[in-house]
């Protein structure tokens, strides 16, 4: 799973991908800073099952912090959206491409009201922060119309003809989208298309149906960036009344942090209501004051810098994710070298035994026998369900590498 990071230019867009990433993709102050998307991994945080089982873990493909799991994720972080995109303005063709992998999406918006709508500084507070969501929903929108519209006529009479079914031929125009024909029959019917009469849906119709599909297969959360300036508290309930997924955050806040927790000046976990500074003394004055306003302005007005809230959000919330921890070892809960709980997956919520055992390795799907819940020591089926902070062995035919 794949999560994009979008928004306007200049809203502090790459700066939470930075600091989510701990990546060096170039900030500035003018539009367009981000060019070709960055791709980077950032950390979902969860409370690591070996605090449940009693014992101490040996992690592998993630990090364990004093019972914090740290379980690396995908992030992508594209190019800025302006007015028109969808008709090729600015980067729009290039943006709306470089989403296409994306299962979900966390727009970014300053808040503060300190940014136009092309992403020019103003003064604070002078614009619209609401604008900026619409804009961005529609723009996408109109970027699915168009592509759904195209050849529109031949498609719909096709349908209607019994040839080929409207949800497969609009599917098919998707493709490489990451939105599956289920998605899309779900969208028509909560709008309640005629699926045997696409001719008779309206322009509106298949706007309508463009919106519900994006909905749908690309779930969004906003990060209300900026949160730590004067104007954006109010905005920011503002944002709220839209109801969408809002968390206030402050990007530059945990970039500083992060930062300096590679330096060994703080220490800090992402996601942390507090920081603690190593060496006080050590600290020079600009420091002292950088550290005294992310305290003041960021922890004690919102508890955290809601970077790491917002990407758990997006994963758990809008993706309906689980962890769970295969073994190879059920007794002793390790691997074949006695590696502890080395390894965490997320997995989609629904997720079965044997989807687990293909994450894995193809060769352990294709070879399923079945599965053991390692805490209960039960067997299960291929079809088990899996649920969160599961410890799972795969039993099959083929060996683990």
């Amino acid at each position: 799973m794949i999560v994009g990071v979008i928004g306007k230019p200049n809203t502090g867009k790459t700066t939470f991908f930075n600091a989510a990433t701990l990546s060096h993709a170039p900030m500035a102050s003018y539009p367009f800073t981000t060019i070709n998307p960055n791709v980077g991994i950032a950390y979902l945080r969860v409370d690591c099952v070996h605090k449940e089982l009693g014992v101490k873990d040996n992690p592998v493909n993630s990090i364990c912090i004093n019972g914090t799991r740290l379980i690396p994720v995908e992030l992508v972080d594209v190019a800025g959206l302006v007015p028109d995109a969808w008709k090729g303005r600015g980067l729009g063709n290039k943006f709306l491409d470089d989403v296409r992998r994306a299962d979900a999406l966390i727009h970014v918006v300053d808040a503060s009201g300190g940014t136009d709508e092309e992403g020019r500084i103003v003064a604070l507070g002078t614009h619209d922060p609401l604008l900026d969501v619409d804009f961005i929903e529609r723009e996408f929108d109109l970027w699915l119309l168009q592509i759904v519209k195209r050849d529109w006529q031949r498609i719909s009479r096709t349908a209607e003809a019994g040839t080929e079914k409207i949800s497969s031929m609009i599917a098919e125009r998707l493709s490489g989208l990451s939105i599956t024909e289920k998605q899309i029959i779900e969208s028509m019917d909560a709008l309640k298309l005629i699926r045997e009469k696409p001719t008779l849906w309206t322009e509106e119709d298949l706007f309508n149906l463009c919106r519900s599909i994006r909905n749908t297969s690309k779930p969004m959360i906003i990060a209300a960036n900026k949160a730590d300036l004067s104007t954006s508290a109010k905005n920011i309930e503002r944002l709220k009344v839209k109801k969408r997924l809002v968390i206030p955050c402050a990007a530059e806040a945990e970039l500083l942090l992060r930062r300096a927790t590679e330096k060994g000046l703080v220490e800090y976990i992402p996601g942390d209501s507090s920081f603690r500074i190593v060496n006080p003394d050590k600290l020079t004055s600009e420091q002292k004051k950088a550290f005294d306003l992310v305290n003041d302005k960021v922890f004690k007005a919102y508890g955290n810098t809601g970077v790491q809230q917002i990407i758990n959000s997006a994963y758990f919330d809008l993706l309906k994710s689980i962890v769970v921890y295969p073994v190879e070892d059920e007794k002793k809960l390790s691997d074949k070298t006695g590696r502890v709980l080395p390894d965490a997956y997320v997995m989609r919520e629904g997720s079965t035994a044997r989807d687990l055992a293909y994450k894995i390795h193809t060769d352990l799907g294709e070879g399923f026998l079945y599965a053991i819940d390692a805490k209960k020591g039960t067997r299960l089926s291929a079809d088990y369900i899996l649920e969160d902070k599961d410890v799972i062995k795969i039993v099959s035919t083929a060996k683990r590498g």
